[in-house]
């Protein structure tokens, strides 16, 4: 997460270089809207693997939370997908 922050930084910060030097030293309030939305779109586009990293990460982390919530009650929720799955099994005829 940390990487991610620092490189969206990196990335406002050389859109405004950018634009300062193209010309928009005068308005200091169009300099940084202009700056942070081009930044906003360059961010989306170049640290979308970046985001996807770290989506799997809270994921991961979730579903073993999970597990070990599940293991630690005892039982399986009767909620659950495994249930539910093992519930299907039970009722099929044996092949």
């Amino acid at each position: 997460m940390l990487r991610y922050t620092v490189l969206r930084l990196l990335i406002f910060f050389g859109c405004l270089v950018f634009f300062w030097l193209v010309g928009l030293r005068n308005d200091q309030i169009l300099l940084l809207l202009v700056s942070a939305a081009a930044s906003v779109l360059l961010s989306f586009f170049l640290l979308r693997s970046q985001r996807d990293r770290f989506s799997e990460q809270i994921q991961d982390r979730m579903e073993k939370r999970h597990e070990a919530k599940r293991l630690a009650q005892g039982s399986v929720d009767p909620d659950s997908d495994e249930a539910a799955e093992d519930a299907e099994l039970d009722q099929r005829p044996d092949r």
